[in-house]
């Protein structure tokens, strides 16, 4: 099945509204050892789907590890989350990111460029699933699934069909790590776009 293309007034290229900074840290020896588990995961050419499932097996074995972020990389802003790249694959193929989130912030209701997996190292995050209904003029987003991911939970997805909004609903530091089918640092983050519509609120 395939996901409805946005009417043009509806959706802003990403690299007009990211809410992020991407610094490249230093890698701890587990960050290490799960990057190189990944690169190996993504070299079997698998489909996306498949890639995105093995990959969050990885990631799940390393969640909630004390040794796996600098104290640097566990850093955020206090007026919108932060964003760490962890880790872009030379070759473009994979990218590994932390992200940050005091309690409150969340993400505008975004779409990606390629599959991605998501772990909860510490805290929790809600998420909340969206699909898009064309109707023109008067288009908007259908929430279909809210989702609470808890310490050592992961997920993962490939467009179409991955539209969501993410935010901290704890009250204390909340931080994933995210393993993108793209080369952040070149790109910036992995929105595709960003939906201005109306939508289902959480």
């Amino acid at each position: 099945m395939t996901t409805p293309t946005a009417p043009p007034t509806t959706a802003t290229p990403a690299t007009t509204a990211t809410t992020t900074t991407a610094a490249t840290a230093a890698t701890t020896p587990r960050l290490g050892r799960l990057v190189d588990e990944i690169r190996e995961t993504v070299g079997r050419g698998l489909a996306p789907d498949a890639t995105a499932y093995l990959v969050g097996e990885r990631l799940a074995a390393h969640l909630g590890a004390p040794d796996l972020l600098t104290p640097e990389q566990c850093e955020g802003y206090p007026d919108r989350y932060r964003q760490h790249i962890l880790h872009a694959e030379a070759d473009g193929s994979f990218s590994v990111v932390a992200l940050v989130w005091m309690p409150g912030q969340r993400t505008a209701i975004h779409d990606h460029v390629s599959w991605c997996v998501t772990g909860v190292h510490q805290g929790t995050e809600s998420e909340r699933r969206y699909r898009l209904v064309p109707d023109v003029p008067a288009a908007r987003l259908i929430a279909t699934e809210d989702v609470v991911n808890r310490q050592g939970d992961v997920c993962g997805f490939a467009p179409p069909g991955d539209i969501h909004r993410v935010r901290n609903a704890c009250s204390t530091v909340a931080i994933s790590l995210h393993v993108y089918g793209a080369d952040v640092s070149r790109l910036g983050s992995s929105v595709r776009r960003v939906y201005d519509l109306p939508a289902d609120e959480f």
